[in-house]
């Protein structure tokens, strides 16, 4: 873990988390001229509610799920885990360089073992632009998936 305490996922979980849930934005009204202190208008603040996933997979997953369903990807959490763990056994910094895409230079990256040009292609706004980010593959890995077989849901070996 770095010096600072946070893994080094953890880092961009705030600005991830305001990437898909929204900033807050506070308005405050102020008196006319001439108010007094009892006739001026109060201070009124709102605020978009972000949600916190913990730095581990469970959070990924569930982060993952709700950017997913902001831009409609089907999904369940129990197709995500189960593809993880067969491909990458959860480790969000597994790369595979023996199969078939890796003898063609692009081997799989991530959770979910997506190679570079599919997540380019099937990247999601609001997530980070790189394989290696737990949220971003799962949800590009999920966004292709959705694409070529209905949902991840129905992925239940390499694809």
């Amino acid at each position: 873990m770095p010096a600072s305490g946070q893994s080094r996922f953890g880092r961009r979980r705030i600005a991830r988390s305001l990437a898909v849930a929204g900033t807050g934005i506070a308005v405050v009204a102020l008196p006319l001229f001439g108010a007094t202190s009892a006739t001026a208008a109060t201070t009124t603040s709102t605020t978009a509610s972000t949600t916190a996933y913990p730095d581990n997979l469970d959070g990924w997953i569930r982060e993952s799920l709700d950017v997913m369903a902001q831009h409609g990807i089907p999904g369940s959490y129990e197709s995500i885990h189960r593809n993880i763990m067969r491909e990458s056994s959860g480790n969000p910094a597994a790369i595979n360089l023996w199969d078939s895409n890796a003898a063609k230079g692009t081997p799989s990256k991530g959770l979910l073992q997506v190679i570079d040009p599919t997540f380019q292609a099937y990247h999601v706004p609001g997530t980070a632009f790189d394989p290696f980010d737990p949220v971003a593959n799962i949800t590009a890995a999920c966004n292709y998936a959705a694409d070529r077989y209905g949902s991840i849901d129905n992925v239940f070996g390499a694809y």
